[in-house]
């Protein structure tokens, strides 16, 4: 049996073993029903930059975090690695970090155009989210595989895969009465120094995590309508 201590490798070489897969299938006023309420569920689900201090459950964030992880990825390689992170001191670090890069960019490096496009959303350089909620999540995602005598093993459709994970994070973190936020600060090469991840692993999100504040407000925004999303061929 693998316990939580082994070291998990990837299936590299291995034969193609296939195993049975046999769902129930759900009757489809059944289906229709459940689809129904997911997407009024997460039509209220909105990007929260003002939370509450106020402790969140954490069993319901390592389950989220283990929903993310059932994430199809490419060769089944589950390039991801999600550090939690709660202690206060380290989320001050983070905090200070990112801002000091977001000044810069806000200062000039985003670009006119994309200053623009960011105006809608009422943000700034301060990001006092990252020390106000509870808990981070900074997801990371694995490069390459990193053996245990240094060498590498090349993973594939990183980008896709970390992002699908991410999108699953998010809709369990809603679904289970979080709020959230995706921050992706440019640079984040200091993620990983803070947080003394390994060389194969490279930030990809920072996801504040807890309770809208009392006083919180979200941009008045639209989104776009199904048929504007939707090409049936």
């Amino acid at each position: 049996m693998t316990t939580t201590e082994e070291r998990w490798t990837p299936n590299y070489g291995e034969p193609y073993v296939p195993v049975p897969y046999r769902p129930a299938r759900m009757p489809a006023d059944e289906s229709v029903a459940e689809a129904a309420e997911l997407r009024e569920r997460m039509e209220a689900r909105r990007t929260v930059r003002m939370f509450s201090p106020d402790p969140v459950p954490e069993q319901a964030v390592l389950d989220a975090i283990a929903v993310a992880s059932t994430a199809p990825s490419g060769a089944h390689q589950q390039p991801w690695t999600f550090v939690l992170v709660e202690d206060p001191e380290v989320r001050r670090r983070i905090r200070e970090a990112a801002e000091a890069e977001e000044r810069i960019s806000y200062d000039g490096r985003l670009g006119d155009e994309w200053l623009s496009a960011l105006r809608p959303l009422g943000t700034d350089a301060v990001k006092a989210h990252i020390t106000d909620a509870p808990c981070l999540i900074v997801v990371f995602q694995q490069r390459f595989y990193l053996e245990d005598d240094g060498s590498i093993r090349k993973h594939y459709y990183v980008d896709e895969s970390v992002g699908i994970a991410v999108g699953m994070l998010l809709t369990a973190l809603h679904l289970s009465g979080l709020a959230a936020l995706t921050h992706t600060p440019s640079p984040m090469k200091f993620l990983g120094e803070v947080l003394d991840r390994p060389r194969n692993e490279k930030a990809f999100a920072v996801i504040p995590v807890g309770y809208p504040a009392d006083d919180c407000v979200v941009p008045s925004l639209r989104r776009k309508t199904l048929d504007q999303v939707l090409v049936r061929v």
